[in-house]
């Protein structure tokens, strides 16, 4: 990861430099589990809105970005069906799992929205870092130019995640739960096994 993607990000730990080689070798398994991201991408927008109807700035923000995530969960299955693959079963998510569990669950609803907000910047920071890396260096040139695509279009959710969280609760008081979110994340990133069968 270039020093200044890093710096946009926040990242506070490169994806294994293993991964994206092993992984151009395993694009079915990329690309089905690629796919459930992004339904529940646009699963947890529809679910925020749910949630937090009378917020106008979330309901206009994300209503768009679902549409956008399920844009691209159908598009991801169009290039899986071009290869001739099939979408397959979902599997277990071990780094949304152990990033829900350093989320704090108590506090009042605008505190567990904001970490609502800031759990779905940290997933689609992750998201942009490694389609950034399938970009440049996958073999597979319409692939190149897909991740690119959804590289751009990923930066764009992060973003919006994260100026939501400080719509509803102080700057000071975002940036530094971001922080100590930032620091674990890169924590878990740290422990979990460099698997090619992930999009996390």
């Amino acid at each position: 990861m270039k020093e200044e993607d890093k710096h946009v990000l926040g990242l506070t730990l490169p994806t294994d430099p293993r991964w994206v080689n092993i992984a151009s070798l395993q694009m079915e398994d990329i690309l089905i589990d690629h796919a459930y991201c992004e339904q529940k991408a646009a699963s947890t927008c529809i679910s925020l809105i749910i949630q937090y109807p009378e917020k106008a700035k979330l309901v206009d923000t994300l209503t768009p970005v679902v549409a956008e995530e399920w844009n691209h969960f159908e598009r991801v299955l169009s290039e899986l069906r071009k290869r001739g693959f099939a979408l397959g079963p979902q599997r277990k998510d071990e780094y949304v799992e152990k990033l829900n569990a350093v989320i704090k669950k108590g506090g009042n609803r605008e505190q567990q929205l904001m970490e609502k907000l800031l759990m779905c910047a940290l997933i689609e920071a992750r998201s942009c870092e490694r389609f950034r890396l399938l970009s440049k260096q996958l073999d597979d040139q319409q692939l190149r130019d897909f991740y690119h695509e959804l590289m751009v279009s990923e930066a764009g959710h992060y973003k919006n995640f994260l100026n939501l969280a400080k719509e509803y609760q102080p700057s000071a008081v975002v940036e530094a739960r971001w922080r100590e979110l930032l620091q674990q994340e890169g924590e878990i990133v740290s422990q979990l096994d460099v698997r090619a069968d992930r999009m996390h």
